[in-house]
């Protein structure tokens, strides 16, 4: 059987008073119902500083997110902690696995085509982070500072709507008033794109992967042809009214 652990993951745990509530005001997602979702912390302006996944774990909550950012992510989260009875660490017991078929695990919230995702032990030296790259960007999702940005791309921009990542019928949480504005007014400009290597823009490129064929890039929505675009983004590069 291949390895399944995805190394370049971590889990923070969240323990103690009521800490769905306490994400329920801070990420783009509903943590009231049914886990796991992707979600993402935001700046006040929307513009996403972390994205992940969250996990129900008994009582406890367990992020799910790129692990050269858990450090960053985890201290973030302190700061909103103020004088809730919320404990923030890192999980050591516990690792993300991926496989793109079978029926382990649960299917990914973004998109069912990214395959399945669970919770356990390590099960080797070796992950499975370059087929996880490779299979989710031949899907086009964009994930993690180094494709969505550090502070620098609106949350919407980075498709969230589309791959299940915001709630627009949740309460506040940072940055919501400039997301729901933009839902509202349907004035999503720009979005990431994940296209092949020899049609680079490389002033719009965020990041590219020779080895594997792919550019990252913010365009402009006119820029984005519907016709190579993957089949969940088509819908909403079609004008209103059209």
């Amino acid at each position: 059987m291949a390895n399944t652990t995805l190394i370049n993951r971590a889990l923070i745990r969240l323990s103690g008073d009521d800490v769905r509530g306490f994400l329920q005001g801070l990420v783009t997602n509903d943590t009231s119902g049914d886990l796991p979702v992707w979600a993402a912390l935001l700046s006040a302006q929307g513009k996403a500083l972390f994205d992940f996944l969250i996990w129900e774990h008994g009582d406890d909550i367990l992020i799910d997110c790129e692990r050269d950012a858990a450090g960053d992510l985890a201290k973030r989260l302190t700061l909103y902690r103020l004088r809730r009875a919320i404990t923030i660490e890192h999980e050591p017991d516990l690792c993300v696995h991926w496989s793109a078929e079978g029926d382990a695990g649960v299917v990914d919230p973004r998109l069912p085509e990214l395959g399945r995702r669970w919770l356990a032990p390590a099960d080797g030296d070796a992950g499975a982070d370059e087929a996880w790259r490779a299979h989710r960007l031949a899907l086009g999702v964009t994930e993690g500072r180094a494709e969505l940005g550090d502070g620098t791309t609106l949350w919407l921009e980075c498709n969230s709507a589309e791959l299940n990542g915001v709630s627009f019928s949740k309460g506040c949480y940072v940055g919501q008033e400039n997301t729901a504005r933009m839902n509202w007014r349907q004035k999503i400009n720009r979005r990431l794109v994940v296209v092949p290597i020899a049609e680079a823009d490389e002033k719009r490129q965020v990041i590219a992967y020779p080895d594997l064929g792919w550019s990252v890039e913010h365009r402009r929505v006119e820029s984005i042809d519907p016709a190579v675009a993957p089949p969940w983004m088509r819908g909403a590069l079609v004008p209103s009214g059209a």
